[in-house]
């Protein structure tokens, strides 16, 4: 439920590296299929999913001007080093784990059954994070 579908991944990645932007993509082991299927989809990325240790995710993630996220750990370990986080949040309400830095914004969108908290949909639509378009972070990163 806090996890952004790969299609929008998938657009976002390309949008940047069409901006010329470097997209590199992290998680753990248990997400390597995801960031494989990010990667498959658009191949100019680098794929670090389930190939970094912590310390190495941290060290790489102080590099990176802006750091995309689900509502992660690895979102607060990006904004503790000093990247600039927008943090995409779904079903999780902002004041369980809201990210702290000064430079993190949190992005969602407004629905009727969100925040629920719940870890599937209830629903079973997930609009809360299908209905989040990359459009919408593209918009947020770039202020137009």
């Amino acid at each position: 439920a806090k996890r952004w579908p790969v299609h929008h991944w998938s657009t976002l990645a390309q949008a940047l590296i069409e901006r010329g932007y470097a997209v590199w993509i992290f998680g753990s082991p248990k997400d390597a299929e995801i960031t494989r299927a990010i990667a498959a989809a658009v191949p100019e990325t680098l794929d670090l999913g389930g190939r970094t240790t912590l310390l190495e995710a941290l060290d790489l993630l102080s590099l990176a001007p802006l750091t995309v996220s689900n509502d992660s750990g690895l979102m607060h370990v990006a904004g503790a080093v000093g990247s600039r986080v927008i943090a995409l949040y779904g079903s999780t309400p902002l004041s369980m784990t809201p990210p702290l830095s000064a430079g993190a914004q949190a992005l969602r969108i407004d629905l009727p059954c969100s925040p629920c908290g719940k870890r599937e949909c209830p629903l079973r639509h997930h609009r809360c994070m299908e209905d989040l378009r990359p459009e919408y972070v593209l918009r947020q990163i770039f202020g137009i």
